[in-house]
């Protein structure tokens, strides 16, 4: 979704071309977020005096890509780009379009007035905008895009205007504007009245501040300040530095660089020690020194914030040798999975031990629980739906598998004997978020299954299971859906571990998880046939992906991509169901995929395939390479290696993975960044 980055240099002299090169770099590494404009506010004047320069900010704001706005930066005749800063605020933002169309306008940073006095950057949606519209035209303030953002500053300027101080705060007037704000959000501040300070907040949305000087750090934590009247007191006791809550000691010869994200992969290069900020935080930087506070306390706070040292390196969000993001993580699911087993799956134990740190704690409680409810929005949910006939098998529970946005539409029945899981690959998704708190109102046990460390869901969940994909930068999921179904067929031998009646079934499944990673790579071979499919298929208007039993979810997600990415038309059928509406759709000229495996399935499958032979059509069938009764009935066959059931899934997926990257790069489109899609959905 949007994507936000700001960077603050105290002490440290910076050009203007190096602080707008960093935010436009900033900003690339936000792209596969999904956007449409982009923008950035600096410090405008020319003046050698930055006490001149800082009294007037300059935007800059273009529709289109990041590129675009850089070109548009360097088109600014009235900006000396060899200027020094010893002190700086800059921040930039991409846009993906929920209110108002796109263009410069409508782009952020949104500004409170025509002189640029505050100017702010903003993820998410404001809810009650309308009525705050309102107030504030009825006050004289004149709105000139159609963002609910726009409300932000000029709400923030309305406060400035009646400040019953001078003394006032910039920190202080954001907590009164987040306030009279609902919805969800992430949001960083930058005013001329504040010269060289920054204040960034969030609710709901991701927000996550790096740290970078030449000193050491004072303290791995970060005391949070409550509000007690008028006056902000501290609850840590945790080190502090002479008494006051900043981060380094601030002196003649100390320089020091944050910069403000919605993702970490926007500042590894430049730091990676990181603060992640929770509801509600309000991190302001003055003079250099960071403090962060609440607006009020509430029980079960943290009264500090660790600031964490990121494992994730800069090549491992670069591209390296492939065409595309899409592809290196196609091609990455072998080491992927073995990153989600690693340490957790005992091969060389007789019994198959499996441990998931995470869930440890709680796995008495879970196994004494009445169901459990597997929550999650477009491929996360698929890897609910692959995952859910293996976790009824081996758990003996009930187990519902959940849209988010559907599951909150119905005021669906949660009871605290529940057990509720939350799966989403940023940690982020809006409607995943709100289910989670509305679950967690009603008492019900709560589980992440994350590829993010640090996200929203990581944190507020009782207790999870880190996929650990490594970082996914292509907007249609790969791996990470890959390593959702592993970690939950983990989950569900986790499960029956003391069951005598079990043991074979989980050896069996074991075994096939030591496999799992150079079954990936066979099918991984066979891209140049896949290829050659996409050569055939791709000005087709039309495509439908046919299975049932563990590989119904296949179809979905396969489905999920060929839509995503290549813009046509895909459905994926529950192949039981052809009889029932969707055999009226195959002829001559419907290109049908049917994916059929030896499992228990098999036979009710050979009849759907015979059904669409009847009726003219050309089956493409993915199938295991000693099935040759299904391959006579078949137009083609992709032929894939033999697994054990529950874990067919991920083998099946890969072909059509594999055929969606295909079939966009012959359409033409870009298979990274797909039209009207974002990576993180952190809006309803």
């Amino acid at each position: 979704m949007c994507g936000i980055f700001a960077y603050l240099n105290y002490n440290v002299p910076r050009s203007r071309k190096h602080i707008l090169d960093t935010l436009v770099k900033g900003l690339q590494r936000l792209e596969y977020r999904g956007y449409d404009s982009a923008g950035v506010a600096v410090d405008g004047g020319n003046d050698k005096n930055w006490d001149n320069n800082s009294k007037v900010i300059q935007l800059i704001k273009k529709r289109g890509k990041v590129k675009a706005l850089q070109d548009e930066i360097y088109k600014q005749d009235l900006l000396d780009f060899d200027i020094e800063f010893e002190t700086h605020v800059g921040i930039a933002h991409t846009r993906w379009a929920t209110h108002g169309e796109p263009n410069a306008v409508n782009s952020h940073p949104q500004r409170s007035d025509k002189n640029n006095e505050f100017v702010v950057i903003h993820n998410g949606i404001i809810t009650n905008y309308k009525d705050l519209k309102k107030f504030l035209e009825s006050k004289g303030y004149e709105f000139e895009s159609e963002t609910d953002t726009e409300t932000i500053p000029k709400l923030l300027k309305y406060m400035y205007d009646n400040r019953e101080s001078n003394e006032i705060s910039l920190s202080t007037l954001v907590e009164r504007v987040t306030q009279q704000l609902e919805g969800a959000f992430a949001l960083v501040f930058k005013s001329v009245h504040f010269p060289g300070q920054v204040v960034g907040t969030r609710r709901g949305g991701p927000l996550l501040i790096g740290v970078q000087s030449k000193h050491k750090l004072s303290t791995d934590h970060i005391p949070v300040l409550y509000r007690c009247g008028k006056e902000k007191k501290a609850v840590s006791t945790l080190p502090r530095v002479d008494g006051d809550t900043c981060l380094y000691p601030i002196g003649e010869e100390t320089g020091v660089e944050y910069y403000f994200a919605s993702d970490a992969s926007a500042i590894i290069e430049h730091t990676n020690r990181v603060i992640f900020l929770e509801d509600d935080d309000v991190a302001a930087v003055v003079d250099g020194r960071l403090s962060i506070h609440r607006i009020k306390r509430t029980a079960g706070d943290d009264p500090a914030r660790a600031i964490q040292t990121l494992q994730m390196e800069l090549q491992q969000i670069m591209k390296g040798s492939y065409s595309s993001f899409m592809q290196k993580e196609i091609f990455e699911q072998p080491e992927s999975v073995v990153n989600t087993m690693r340490g957790r799956v005992n091969f060389d134990d007789f019994t198959g031990t499996v441990l998931l740190g995470g869930l440890k704690d709680h796995i008495r409680e879970i196994r004494r629980c009445r169901r459990l409810i597997v929550i999650g929005c477009g491929t996360s949910y698929h890897a609910g739906v692959a995952t859910r006939q293996i976790l009824e098998e081996l758990t003996e529970l009930p187990v519902m598998v959940e849209l988010s946005s559907d599951f909150l539409d119905r005021n669906t029945p949660v009871f605290r004997d529940d057990v509720c899981f939350f799966i989403s690959q940023s940690g982020e998704t809006a409607d995943t978020l709100m289910a989670l708190h509305y679950c967690k109102e009603r008492g019900a046990l709560t589980v992440g299954v994350t590829n993010t460390v640090g996200s929203s869901i990581s944190r507020e969940t009782d207790c999870g299971i880190h996929i650990n994909a490594g970082p996914e930068v292509g907007v249609a999921s790969t791996k990470a859906y890959t390593s959702q179904f592993v970690a939950l067929v983990m989950f569900s031998l986790m499960m029956c571990d003391d069951r005598l009646s079990m043991q074979k079934r989980r050896q069996e499944i074991i075994s096939a998880l030591r496999t799992l990673p150079d079954l990936i790579k066979e099918v991984l071979a066979l891209d140049d046939q896949i290829n050659s499919l996409a050569h055939e298929l791709y000005q087709q208007r039309s495509l439908l992906v046919m299975g049932r039993g563990f590989n119904y979810a296949t179809c979905m997600e396969g489905a999920l991509k060929i839509k995503e990415i290549t813009y046509m038309h895909s459905e994926g059928i529950l192949a039981g169901e052809l009889k029932h509406g969707p055999l009226a759709l195959v002829d001559k000229l419907m290109p049908v995929i049917m994916i059929i495996m030896k499992d228990p399935t098999h036979t009710k499958c050979q009849n759907a395939l015979q059904q669409v032979v009847a009726r003219k059509g050309r089956p493409i069938l993915i199938c295991e390479k000693n099935d040759d009764e299904s391959k006579l009935l078949a137009y083609r066959t992709i032929e894939l290696p033999h697994t054990v059931d529950c874990l067919q899934g991920v083998l099946t997926v890969i072909p059509l993975q594999l055929l969606s990257y295909h079939l966009a790069v012959l359409r033409g489109f870009d298979v990274d960044f797909p039209r009207n899609l974002a990576k993180s959905v952190t809006v309803e």
